[in-house]
């Protein structure tokens, strides 16, 4: 068969790497770019947006596209099951297009905040992205496929600034917006053109009122960590918040131990797969709260006898690009070696990567060459268990959950980031200095830091744990020929 654009006949699985499949690829990046612009590029025009809505509501405006994603996803990932992996990311794209739209004519902080909601649909574009891939393609050529798909972004991360930046001064705060919103309608038209639908789909039904039930509950609690130390705990709006997100949560459990088929079946999860979870929320967590820590750090200037810092906003930009540069490396190379090693082993790789990484952050608190280093390793942990977590979730479900699998992946990612990120912030406001500034906002001693790189080392010790019991119990990807190319006649009898 040549190597054409053309869509391929029902069924069709591409078994090596041809000119359609690095559209395809190219095309799925696309995508998932527009889940780090519409979370990130707000980020560059903060205190503009402060300024605009008058408020001082500085967690709402960072964490609401976050929160909306952990809302999103179940339903989204359980849709794409149903109805198709490409017709989600095309409406997924698209409604992230309208969000950015809303922002950029938002009158007042409330219907801003209302398009930041529909922004963070963007979120379920990666997971989405992921189940499309494994449903077109044959398992070693989709591993290495979903590593360029989940990290290609990162590139994306080190060039954003330099050109954003010039047109935010020419064009306002408002041109975030623009962008987000040509880009969204940009993928989703590629998407839509060049990316086939894959014949297999869940025979089911979604159990609405069991996803808007684990979303919003998530969604409460997740808001509840993030935004509970700005706003107070015991104040009465975060305690209905977490109230509320609790019995949401506690009713969700009851419905899907009720329901024949409910959004996620609690009683079909095996053991792999919730070892997988458990090592990614665990992961997730350590190098999110590692780039927050070298973002914080980077501002502290050394001649302040801290015990800690690295000087200027240079030192911060070479630090961030170092890691993104990481992540892209790390999540290729584990896809590329998953077909030989298997994802297991790649996780548990990554996983060491990471824990060494952060440990010797902790002379690296003063040193840039060091740090830099530990950045670079940090980040290709973290690109590579990313890739690995979602080509082991997947290789462990069947082709018509592989959709609903891998949105719980990427739940397990933002859960991760949100709540132990948040535990690394308060640690460091617990050991603030006294009369200490550093890059414009208070600075903490030597000791909270350490104890933060401590922290986020432990969390990789842990992870380390599920990802030896998985690494134990699977075996390499075999290296059988892959599965011959299905007709109509067996694409319907999976359907069957």
């Amino acid at each position: 068969m040549k190597d054409t654009l053309e869509e391929p006949v029902p069924g069709a699985r591409e078994h090596r790497w041809s000119w359609r499949l690095v559209v395809w690829v190219a095309v799925l990046i696309l995508a998932n770019v527009l889940a780090d612009v519409a979370i990130g590029s707000p980020m560059m025009v903060l205190n503009r947006l402060l300024a605009h809505f008058h408020t001082d509501q500085v967690a709402w405006l960072s964490q609401s596209a976050m929160l909306a994603g952990a809302i999103w996803s179940p339903l989204l990932a359980k849709s794409s099951d149903v109805y198709g992996q490409r017709r989600l990311l095309v409406i997924t794209l698209a409604t992230a297009c309208v969000g950015a739209l809303v922002c950029l004519v938002a009158p007042n902080l409330w219907i801003f905040l209302a398009g930041r909601f529909l922004q963070g649909a963007a979120l379920a574009s990666i997971f989405i992205t992921v189940a499309l891939i494994r449903r077109l393609c044959a398992p070693r050529v989709a591993m290495p496929a979903i590593g360029l798909v989940t990290s290609g972004s990162a590139i994306v991360g080190i060039v954003e600034p330099l050109v954003m930046q010039p047109i935010i001064g020419l064009f306002g705060y408002r041109s975030v917006f623009v962008a987000a919103a040509l880009l969204a309608a940009a993928a989703a038209l590629c998407v839509r053109s060049c990316i086939p639908e894959p014949p297999i789909r869940s025979a089911g039904r979604v159990d609405v009122g069991g996803a808007l039930l684990l979303g919003g509950g998530m969604g409460a609690v997740l808001a509840y960590v993030s935004l509970g130390s700005d706003s107070g705990w015991l104040s009465p709006g975060m305690l209905v918040l977490a109230a509320a997100g609790a019995a949401a949560l506690a009713g969700w459990v009851v419905l899907a131990l009720r329901v024949a088929e409910p959004v996620i079946d609690i009683r079909a999860l095996s053991r792999p797969v919730l070892l997988t979870l458990l090592a990614v929320v665990l992961a997730a967590g350590s190098f999110r709260s590692m780039l927050q820590l070298t973002a914080t750090i980077a501002e502290v200037p050394a001649d302040l006898g801290l015990g800690y810092g690295m000087g200027d906003g240079d030192a911060k930009a070479v630090l961030l690009a170092t890691a993104q540069a990481g992540i892209f490396a790390g999540g290729t190379l584990a896809g590329w070696a998953a077909g030989r090693f298997g994802p297991a082993k790649l996780l548990l790789a990554a996983i060491a990567v990471g824990a060494a990484g952060t440990f010797l952050m902790l002379p690296g608190v003063s040193l840039l060459p060091l740090a830099v280093a530990c950045g670079a390793m940090v980040g290709a942990a973290a690109g590579a268990i990313a890739t690995s977590g979602y080509n082991l979730a997947t290789d462990l479900a069947p082709p018509e959950r592989q959709g609903t699998v891998s949105g719980l992946v990427s739940v397990m990612f933002a859960l991760g980031s949100v709540v132990f990120s948040f535990a690394g912030g308060e640690l460091l406001k617990a050991t603030r200095i006294a009369g200490t500034v550093a890059g414009g906002a208070p600075a903490s001693s030597a000791t909270g830091v350490h104890l933060y790189v401590l922290m986020a080392g432990v969390l990789f010790v842990l992870a380390a744990v599920p990802a030896v019991m998985l690494a134990r119990s699977r075996r390499p990807t075999p290296s059988e020929p892959e599965e011959p190319q299905c007709t109509d006649a067996t694409a319907a009898a999976r359907l069957r």
